[in-house]
């Protein structure tokens, strides 16, 4: 059998652990899959070019991460209706005359956050900082999941702007809002989200600091690697439940993989196959 040619453009991606879960989980439905990461800059070329090199070498599909994931919709056919309101891809399939574009952030997360904290809790009120390409996806999610209200914090107003915007104009009963200061957006409330690269190896430091986390009850962090960022571990101390990125991570991987192959890996199999190779990390 040929293998299955699967990559991920990004920046910063040296220490993903794509190539691992996406063969991995070939490994149990029986696929060979070969998956490369690919950092423009380190080609020598921009993301555009990078992207073309996809299309001209077979690549049956490749994952897009920071801070390619809005830069790469004008390159796509969206099919789906949420996934183009959200503005933002991570997926993409070359089984087309036009690449096809999902998110499955977006539905990762929603997995996820009901994985970690159960079916029928709800997030309450959020503030999320972070407006780019992993930031739309989260923000839409928390709608789905029936957030009562979104706080969005970016340093550059117009992106969290920009999203609210977005997000107003989709039936859901949250409100929502671009927060002025990090203080305004997580005043009072219940969960605390990172979708910047703070944390992240090589971005150092936390969005939020500790004063910020009294009242929450819960927090997520984007960022994966590391795991265990400064971010969650001062909400940890603050007393909140933590969900980390590995979980998006892994959620977001599982349908990525289901695009790329039409195959539905087990999660169970999948998340005990990275275990026991090493490459699931627990959490402190």
């Amino acid at each position: 059998m040929a293998a299955i040619r699967l990559g991920l453009i990004g920046d910063n991606i040296a220490r993903s652990r794509s190539p691992s879960l996406h063969k991995e989980a070939g490994r149990l439905c029986g696929l060979d899959i070969s998956y490369d990461r690919l950092i423009p800059a380190d080609l020598g070329l921009d993301f555009d070019a990078a992207f073309d090199r996809c299309v001209n070498l077979g690549y049956r599909g490749i994952n897009v991460t920071y801070p390619y994931k809005e830069t790469v919709v004008p390159r796509l056919t969206v099919p789906d209706a949420q996934t183009a309101r959200i503005g933002a891809c991570n997926t993409v399939v070359f089984d087309s005359v036009r690449p096809q574009g999902h998110n499955t952030d977006f539905t990762g997360f929603v997995e996820a956050f009901r994985s970690t904290f159960g079916a029928a809790t709800g997030p309450g009120r959020v503030a999320m900082v972070g407006a780019g390409g992993v930031g739309r996806a989260i923000a839409f999610a928390i709608g789905r999941l029936g957030a009562r209200e979104l706080r969005i914090f970016d340093t550059d107003a117009k992106k969290a702007e920009r999203l609210a915007a977005a997000l107003s104009k989709v039936e859901i009963s949250m409100d929502v809002t671009a927060a002025p200061t990090i203080g305004a957006a997580t005043d009072g409330v219940d969960g605390l989200v990172n979708c910047t690269p703070i944390g992240m190896v090589g971005y150092p430091g936390t969005p939020i600091a500790a004063e910020h986390m009294a009242r929450a009850r819960w927090a997520f962090d984007a960022v994966y690697t590391p795991v265990n960022t400064e971010f969650l571990g001062l909400a940890r101390d603050a007393g909140c439940a933590v969900m980390s990125g590995y979980e998006l991570f892994f959620h977001q991987g599982i349908g990525a993989f289901r695009h790329f192959t039409n195959y539905d890996v087990d999660a169970a199999s999948l998340r005990r196959a990275l275990g026991e190779a090493g490459l699931e990390v627990v959490e402190a």
